[in-house]
């Protein structure tokens, strides 16, 4: 049963995905970002309500009280394609840092340039930090909160944690809080995997980190308050999920 709903909901997924981007193609052009923003979260709205209906996982948001009502950084654990999407119905106005790979995709490319995602060529060294750090101000300006996985990429439910100092240099630099965000996705939508897991994810917004410490501190109190929460929702969703 698993494995049927899995597909059927990679199926619908991948159609409606299609379809919201050829559907908004001949009003491309002439929309703005901000209907570039609605288009995306309705999509993403959707995606999100198929995978409930279909693949039997439900979402659970917690702490919405330490959601950023204005210019933030969103740190978040990354451990599945699920909150790359799920992120754009709850906030009110986000970015998220990509792969510079992912512009260059047809259709989709295009569409996140057009809503102002922030895109990283990750081979360029110093001077993809240095155009990570300009864009991120260029967004903090309008007010919009930018999301970022400090780890770089989805990394596998228990595997050691291995946060990248890009973060800090953007704490450093946007002096604005940093809201960190744990989560237990990977427990029902691993990384490179087609199946779908019934059960709940978990995303929980936890307390700011306020600007002004160092790096260094800053980096270390970021790793211990969302790993520290991201092991016990992976605790508490196993206990839960059927064996």
């Amino acid at each position: 049963m698993i494995v049927i709903r899995s597909l059927l909901f990679n199926a619908a997924f991948y159609l409606v995905t299609v379809v919201t981007l050829i559907g908004s193609l001949p009003i491309f052009l002439f929309m703005s970002p901000s209907h570039g923003m609605q288009v995306v979260r309705t999509w993403a709205g959707v995606c999100v309500w198929l995978h409930e209906t279909i693949a039997g996982v439900k979402t659970e948001i917690r702490g919405r009280q330490y959601m950023p009502d204005g210019a933030a950084l969103v740190a978040s654990k990354h451990q599945s394609s699920f909150e790359t999407i799920a992120f754009f119905p709850l906030l009110r106005d986000m970015t998220i840092v990509m792969k510079e790979s992912i512009r260059r995709l047809p259709l989709f490319g295009p569409y996140t340039v057009k809503t102002g995602m922030i895109h990283v060529d990750r081979d360029a060294g110093a001077s993809a930090l240095r155009a990570l750090t300009a864009r991120a101000r260029e967004e903090i300006a309008k007010n919009r909160e930018i999301v970022v996985f400090p780890e770089g990429t989805r990394r596998p439910v228990d595997a050691p944690p291995e946060y990248e100092t890009g973060i800090a240099l953007l704490y450093r630099s946007l002096n604005v809080p940093v809201v960190p965000v744990a989560l237990n996705s990977g427990l029902f939508w691993p990384r490179r995997s087609l199946l779908h897991y019934p059960g709940t994810i978990v995303v929980e917004f936890l307390p700011p980190i306020p600007p002004g410490l160092d790096s260094r501190a800053f980096l270390v109190r970021l790793q211990e308050t969302i790993e520290t929460a991201s092991n016990r929702l992976i605790a508490e969703g196993r206990a839960a999920r059927p064996a």
